[in-house]
């Protein structure tokens, strides 16, 4: 079914707890990245309009190791919003509202004196608007960083590094001989904002 999606009423558009496979084909399709691989999945949700899904998030371990430590003496205290995405044409709001029905749910399902942290990304032209009509607190700005660019992906330089059992994976491999033959190239991104939001009772 499908819908002119601006004309419909955010009050009458629900949050829903869901699984990983349930909205993992949407943000593939929907989200900028195009891909949730890697991601851990703590708690998904999905926004939906009568039967129909239109948006979809989830939470998760922040991906870096230790990274958590910026923000909390205690890792079980901070959680990452890992991906968020809604179909074009929505009415205005609809993303805040979607993220804020999500922090109130999380303070039920979660911890109610939780951290969590968001990242707006320069390289695709983000500032964190959504994030600030949500109310997080604006943090560090973090530098760009180096990483590898193939086809259509982006991957951490430390992509061509992975081995198993000593030798290269075959992906690391093939990642590594497209950098030499110049299918595959290093660049430097722009960067990204931090956010943070603290969960309360």
């Amino acid at each position: 079914m499908c819908y002119t999606y601006n004309m419909m009423k955010i009050k009458d558009m629900k949050v829903k707890l869901v699984s990983r496979k349930e909205i993992q084909n949407f943000l593939e399709i929907h989200h900028y990245s195009h891909s949730i691989n890697g991601c851990i999945t703590d708690y998904c949700f999905g926004l939906y309009y009568n039967s129909e899904l239109i948006g979809a998030l989830f939470y998760g371990r922040m991906a870096m190791a230790n990274q958590w430590k910026k923000f909390s003496e205690d890792p079980l205290k901070v959680i990452e919003l890992r991906r968020l995405a809604c179909v074009n044409d929505t009415p205005m709001n609809t993303e805040s509202f979607f993220i804020g029905a999500t922090l109130r749910m999380l303070t039920k399902i979660w911890r109610k004196d939780g951290i969590v942290i968001s990242y707006a990304d320069k390289e695709h032209g983000h500032v964190g608007t959504i994030y600030k009509a949500s109310n997080f607190l604006l943090g560090d700005e973090i530098p760009g960083a180096k990483v590898i660019k193939y086809k259509t992906k982006i991957y951490h330089d430390k992509a061509i590094r992975t081995k198993y059992k000593g030798n290269l994976k075959p992906f690391a491999a093939k990642l590594k001989n497209a950098l030499e033959t110049g299918e595959a190239y290093y660049h430097k991104t722009a960067g990204k904002y931090t956010y943070i939001y603290y969960l309360r009772k």
